[in-house]
């Protein structure tokens, strides 16, 4: 094999490598306990680590700040000073999630990969100027999806996966304030149902330019107490670029578009119109490719979000770092 034949085969494969990392951040709702990521490879076995932070802050017509006074950015300590029981107009009121996820990817072969997550969750809620903290092992993920079509040739490149999965119900949803109080169903750490989704990713990408859509449906099941998440769906979108700098080392720069939709909170099969969840985010993202290993950061704002009974969407972002193996 000639020096040309190697170097244009050793390209082939580090652009088909930045081309399916297009889809590897894909988040849907957060807050309602949604499935939590869609990470495909190809045929790569992989080890993330992976930070997600997201904050709801504010009220029509007040400051929605993604960093809201008061508010960690990193996992806090527990706290438990008040019983939560609703929400209010006080403009310092906030929620935030956070997640630091281990994920794993194995393929079985060429087409079929299975992929898990397991999540420690820290969710912080401020009402009426007191300040409450849970955290721990928040619920499993457990999916696997088979490529459809690998088109991954040298100029024009598409791609698609469709997918399957469980979400296990290994949070704890029992948390209480000092009082004996049950927080309510969103500050919990899991949300106490098995619930199934499927999955749609289709990538795209022609020379340096490439895009992905992922597009998933998740049917919510109920807990012990009857309650539940109405089923939701997401789309998320990502448009990119490829830069090579030097031998080794490649960025990808991305804008990012996220749509999610729940019909909020149910109790005993009956929607309580509560937490509806129906925005749109766009932002901007970063990958940085170093032989095996990734680094992956993106941030997102409130774009438009439809009514809500609780402070509105300021926005998310991640941050993570991936093994390839």
């Amino acid at each position: 094999m000639n020096l040309s034949k190697i170097h244009y085969l050793a390209n082939r494969k580090l652009l088909i490598l930045l081309f399916v990392f297009a889809g590897t951040q894909s988040f849907a709702c957060d807050i309602c306990g949604c499935f939590m990521g869609i990470t495909p490879y190809y045929n790569r076995n992989s080890i993330s680590l992976l930070y997600r932070y997201r904050s709801f802050s504010g009220y029509d017509g007040q400051s929605h700040s993604l960093f809201p006074n008061g508010g960690k950015f990193f996992i806090p300590a527990r706290s438990q000073n008040s019983p939560i029981t609703g929400h209010a107009g006080n403009p310092d009121d906030y929620e935030l999630y956070r997640s630091l996820e281990i994920r794993g990817k194995y393929f079985i072969n060429s087409r079929l990969e299975i992929n898990a997550i397991v999540p420690y969750v820290a969710n912080s809620e401020r009402y009426n100027g007191y300040t409450s903290s849970i955290s721990g092992i928040g619920d499993v993920n457990v999916y696997a999806g088979y490529h459809l079509v690998q088109k991954l040739d040298d100029g024009f490149k598409q791609q698609l996966i469709a997918g399957a999965g469980i979400k296990l119900p290994t949070g704890k949803n029992d948390f209480k304030n000092m009082e004996g109080i049950r927080y309510s169903s969103l500050m919990q750490g899991g949300t106490g149902s098995t619930d199934g989704f499927v999955y749609l990713n289709y990538m795209v990408g022609l020379g340096k330019f490439g895009a992905s859509l992922n597009t998933s449906y998740k049917v919510n099941g109920t807990n012990s107490r009857d309650e539940g998440i109405a089923n939701s769906t997401t789309s998320f979108l990502n448009i990119f670029y490829v830069q090579r700098i030097g031998k080794d080392v490649q960025v990808m720069p991305s804008a990012q578009f996220f749509y999610e939709y729940s019909g909020g909170e149910k109790y005993k099969g009956v929607k309580t119109g509560e937490h509806v969840m129906n925005n749109l985010m766009g932002g901007v993202g970063l990958d940085v490719f170093y032989k095996n290993v990734a680094l992956n950061a993106g941030i997102q704002k409130n774009i438009w979000e439809g009514e809500t009974d609780h402070p509105m969407s300021a926005g998310k972002l991640y941050v993570g770092v991936t093994y390839n193996f």
